[in-house]
């Protein structure tokens, strides 16, 4: 019987453990997080799955305590596997399985190492992405390769559209690895850590725009950020702006004649002109906290000069 201690959140969380357990690994402890009140929860509950399945389950505030890593310790798992679980562990614990330690990652490593890699992917424009399974080591996200699984970033999926292709990646990845680590024959390919860069966390005020970018470069930012995140959000003559869904567009009808970025209605749609004349077609939006209608903007709002 294969066995191991799992650290896991997120969907990504409670699919990975699925195939752990459909491929017979006896899971003898899951850590997890309690979840942020201030947080909005939108994904499935790890915790809730360990309930379902009668799996031991902690929720410490910090992993690497002399308590869990003798209380992992005293297991003696084969593996330790990381998926999706938002902090970094330590040497104690790595060192704890027999067979190895690995994570599951939310992209094509060497790219998007670090924090939250699909909203990253999305802003730089990436047309595709995936999930890598590698070994575990005290530096975040370098180390070897044991698989990887590909998904296409269409022109306008948002970042949730994005993580729900990424947790059934990452479930087809899993269980396509994990026999070959269990009978000992995966194979390990070392990352170039050139090919790809680091990047850490984000906040509500990133979602700030810039207007002096491109519709194409605000269209990755809006979709990037729209729910159940923040949002893509700007300050106004008439309160906060705040776009929600767009999308770019060759032309647009009763184009303002004015320099810098202007916001306008015609046909019963918004539209918005950037700087350099690049045009989105804004799909949905919210002014001074309000849902933003066609008929509610009834003159051109200047954005940036």
């Amino acid at each position: 019987m294969t066995r191991a201690v799992v650290f896991a959140y997120h969907n990504v969380g409670v699919r990975s453990l699925k195939v752990l357990l459909a491929q017979g690994v006896q899971i003898d402890l899951v850590v997890t997080h309690e979840d942020n009140p201030n947080e909005n929860i939108w994904f499935d509950s790890v915790a809730q799955l360990c309930g379902d399945y009668d799996i031991p389950c902690i929720t410490p505030t910090d992993p690497n305590t002399p308590e869990t890593e003798a209380r992992i310790a005293a297991l003696a798992p084969d593996f330790v596997f990381s998926f999706y679980y938002r902090h970094m562990l330590r040497a104690p614990i790595l060192a704890a399985p027999s067979r190895g330690a690995f994570n599951l990652h939310g992209s094509l490593l060497p790219k998007y190492r670090g924090r939250v890699p699909v909203n990253w992917a999305i802003i730089h424009g990436e047309l595709e992405t995936g999930v890598t399974l590698h070994v575990m080591n005290i530096k975040p996200d370098n180390g070897a390769i044991v698989d990887q699984f590909a998904i296409p970033i269409l022109p306008d999926d948002t970042a949730h559209d994005v993580f729900e292709k990424v947790a059934v990646a990452g479930e087809l990845c899993l269980h396509r690895a994990l026999p070959r680590l269990i009978d000992g024959t995966a194979t390990l390919t070392q990352q170039d850590l050139s090919l790809g860069g680091y990047f850490g966390g984000r906040k509500a005020e990133d979602g700030r725009i810039d207007w002096r970018q491109s519709a194409q470069q605000l269209h990755n930012l809006i979709r990037a950020v729209t729910r159940p995140y923040p949002g893509a959000f700007g300050d106004t003559a008439q309160g906060l702006l705040t776009l929600w869904r767009s999308r770019c567009v060759a032309t647009a009808p009763d184009c303002p004649d004015t320099a810098g970025c202007v916001l306008w209605a015609a046909s019963d749609k918004l539209w918005l002109k950037m700087s350099d004349g690049s045009l989105l077609r804004v799909l949905e939006a919210d002014l001074d906290h309000a849902p933003l209608t066609p008929a509610r903007l009834t003159q051109a709002l200047v954005l940036a000069a």
